[in-house]
């Protein structure tokens, strides 16, 4: 039987942009709402807007998804939950995207009729899970969006482990993150705007010093496996490739699906793969990268020696404060958007051409006077819209305006809260380590699991000992760490703390086991607890980046006894990269003076502050309302490292964004 070809599902963060995607000959088109989106910083859509675009879709034959994946507060259940009937009543969406699962108990409770596509931000990211997601969701979620930082061995590993009626998705095309998705804390532990919630505001992206030059380590080049998606082709249960871009332009958008398009249909014909590298070259993209893609071949996507801004470098500013110009490498159409300068810098500026500049012609900018760039500064091109793109548009436009407005009323819908967990939870102070001491475990005891444990010899055999997982498994590895827990089960361990949802897969047997969901699951609020003690969980440990507000409502409603971090050293995020200039367990500099470092853990890397969560006055409030596991996270200081005598409420006292 011939394979389907895997759809081509393009982003769309505004509705030329969606019109475009559609002119393309995108199969799929994903976008967002103007709430509950990993894309807030986009335009997004409203029910309205989507209502008809949904619609000319249908009529073209385009799948329409919809992206819900952020994290969701308790006092917004019944909002998220009017967004889907109103989405399935009005907008009928061939499928959406999630990562709060929640969702879940939503889409059944307003009898949402679409597929259901696990989001990348849910982290599940090895071969075992697969089988949980089938199995403990009932068939109701479709398919999986699987990490950008799986490299095609492990891409296929997970195919090979796919169960009937579930399939995946990956990204072939777009922006990279320094931490691994659903797991940076980065921006929300500088200021509350958090990833999970679609607010990051890209602190990965600014320079940081580690001895005297100021380097941008974490800063990512762009994805692009081009040729290399053929590879893709063989892999059976890849039904959809994915272009990253839902802050992109139209012509981002136009110039990736007809790349991809070519390599997919045309990927033997050599004139057909020179005319789509020609086209992504164009994209207007950061520079690229095959990431880790090929096992034998890998390339880290941060490149020193780069720059990695977004848009196609094309020059820099020349002359002097009152008569800066740009001599541009290519040439400028009118209409054309320019940015100067890093997003991170004070002064970058937009600058929009209004007449046709010829490759080496010259262009006068103009900066307020407080905003003027040094000399040399890069300028980028970050959108442009040819008069055949903008024509296209046009028709589209037209055409969809002449589909009628639906009035949409509001939403009756109010969610079914579950039962607060009735029975009476027993106090406990849990402190986590990365190693035993020589003394012996004390009640309640918490220890990370390590890849390089040998539990046949060594491990105490206390049944008081809470195991920890870590917060990603990768395919390459889950054996071992299905194999370590099955040692510990035959050792006695009965308590174990899983910091995705998608590690109950481990557990075959859940008699007498005391399984709870880690920090790491980012459980926010009752909903997706009720998920949770569906699936076989005995307790959970809340996300420490929610406000006050939000885990003191948590208890109200939970269906299982709550715990919190209530302090320790969290990471800014957990990542699989480390920049080749960074040295580990050696502090580095933020540009206001925040220090941090970075630690590798197994194949991965942590990036800690030298400050700590602390929100050790509030156990008694805490303990009022309901907690009654409260973790200490005790991390080894690197040599010489102080930590920093400052407050670590982090979003405690915000209104988290």
């Amino acid at each position: 039987m011939k394979k389907t070809p895997p759809l081509i599902l393009a982003p769309a963060g505004n509705k030329p942009a969606f019109l475009t995607a559609l002119g393309a000959g995108a199969d799929a088109i994903y976008c967002g709402l103007k709430t509950f989106s990993a894309r807030m910083v986009a335009k997004n859509f409203s029910i309205k807007d989507l209502a008809s675009l949904a619609e000319l879709a249908r009529k073209k034959g385009t799948k329409v998804y919809i992206a819900l994946n952020s994290a969701i507060k308790p006092d917004e259940l019944e909002p998220m939950g009017k967004a889907l009937d109103q989405l399935n009543r009005w907008v009928r969406p061939d499928a959406i995207i999630i990562q709060d699962l929640s969702v879940l108990q939503l889409a059944r409770q307003t009898g949402f009729k679409g597929e259901i596509h696990l989001s990348t931000l849910a982290a599940l990211s090895f071969p075992e899970a697969l089988h949980l997601v089938k199995q403990g969701f009932h068939g109701r979620v479709s398919r999986v969006v699987l990490p950008r930082e799986l490299n095609i061995d492990e891409i296929k590993a997970m195919s090979e482990a796919c169960p009937k009626g579930v399939d995946l998705e990956v990204f072939i095309h777009g922006a990279l993150c320094y931490g691994v998705s659903g797991r940076c804390y980065w921006s929300s532990y500088f200021g509350g705007k958090s990833g999970l919630r679609g607010r990051c505001v890209q602190p990965c992206r600014r320079l940081y010093a580690q001895g005297s030059q100021p380097q941008r380590f974490f800063s990512c080049q762009d994805l692009s496996l081009d040729v290399l998606v053929k590879v893709l082709l063989s892999v059976p249960q890849i039904h959809a490739w994915k272009i990253e871009g839902r802050k992109k332009g139209p012509h981002y958008v136009f110039y990736t699906i007809k790349a991809y398009q070519l390599l997919r249909d045309h990927g033997s014909d050599p004139q057909a793969k020179k005319s789509a590298l020609g086209l992504l070259s164009q994209a207007l993209g950061r520079p690229v990268t095959h990431y880790y893609f090929l096992p034998q071949r890998p390339q880290n996507p941060v490149n020193l020696r780069g720059q990695t801004g977004s848009g196609f470098q094309i020059g820099n500013v020349k002359g002097g404060k009152n008569s800066s110009y740009l001599i541009p490498r290519e040439e400028l159409l009118s209409g054309d958007v320019l940015r100067i300068g890093y997003e991170d810098e004070a002064w970058h500026g937009i600058h929009k051409v209004t007449k046709y500049v010829p490759k080496r012609g010259r262009l006068y900018l103009k900066f307020a006077s407080r905003k003027s760039p040094p000399k040399n500064a890069p300028v980028f091109l970050t959108d442009r819209r040819e008069k055949t793109l903008g024509d296209m548009i046009a028709e589209l436009e037209s055409e969809c305006g002449q589909i009628p407005e639906p009035e949409i009323p509001a939403s009756d819908f109010h969610p079914r809260l579950p039962k607060k967990y009735g029975e009476k939870s027993p106090l406990a102070e849990v402190q986590v380590s990365r190693k035993f001491g020589r003394e012996k475990p004390k009640d309640s005891a918490g220890i990370w699991l390590s890849e390089a444990e040998n539990p046949r010899g060594g491990l105490p055999k206390s049944r008081t000992i809470w195991w920890w997982l870590p917060p990603v498994i990768w395919p390459e590895k889950s054996e071992k760490w299905a194999s370590l827990v099955r040692m510990i089960l035959k050792k006695g361990g009965r308590n174990f703390v899983l910091n995705a949802p998608w590690q109950m897969a481990f557990f075959e047997n859940l008699k007498g086991l005391n399984l709870w969901a880690g920090p790491f699951c980012n459980i926010a609020n009752s909903l997706a607890i009720k998920t949770l003690a569906d699936l076989g969980f005995s307790g959970v440990i809340v996300s420490p980046e929610l406000s006050q507000e939000d885990i003191l409502q948590l208890p109200r409603h939970s269906p299982l006894p709550l715990g919190i971090v209530l302090s320790g050293n969290w990471p800014l995020c957990v990542s699989r990269i480390l920049s080749d200039g960074l040295k580990t367990d050696r502090a580095f500099f933020s540009p206001k003076g925040e220090e941090a470092w970075v630690r590798k853990y197994g194949t991965d890397i942590w990036v800690f502050p030298n400050w700590k969560v602390d929100i050790t006055d509030k156990k008694d409030q805490l303990r009022k309302m309901g907690y009654t596991r409260f973790v200490h996270l005790n991390e080894p200081l690197p040599k010489g490292t102080k930590l920093k005598n400052r407050p670590g409420m982090w979003n405690w006292n915000l209104k988290l964004l």
